[in-house]
């Protein structure tokens, strides 16, 4: 799975990516996670808040910065299908 982080390198952003790995590790979900700060890039994906989550080439969340739980579901939503 290939998950990444959408946004310009804030605080936020790096949160996120850090969240996004704890919560994969107590999960045991093997990934790949890049954290894209390209602005262009970004708005390929037709985000227009971030931080924003990819997950295998779909978007997830953008504009806010979920809860571990909600991470969780996310995750594990992914790594099922």
């Amino acid at each position: 799975m290939k998950i990444e982080v959408l946004g310009s390198g804030c605080k936020k952003c790096t949160n996120l990516a850090n969240d996004i790995q704890k919560v994969a590790d107590s999960l045991k979900i093997e990934m790949e996670l890049v954290k894209v700060t390209d602005m262009v890039e970004i708005a390929a994906y037709g985000v227009m808040s971030t931080p924003a989550i990819v997950i295998d080439g779909k978007v997830v969340t953008s504009g806010h910065v979920p809860s571990e739980a909600e991470l969780a579901l996310l995750l594990n939503q992914a790594n099922q299908a």
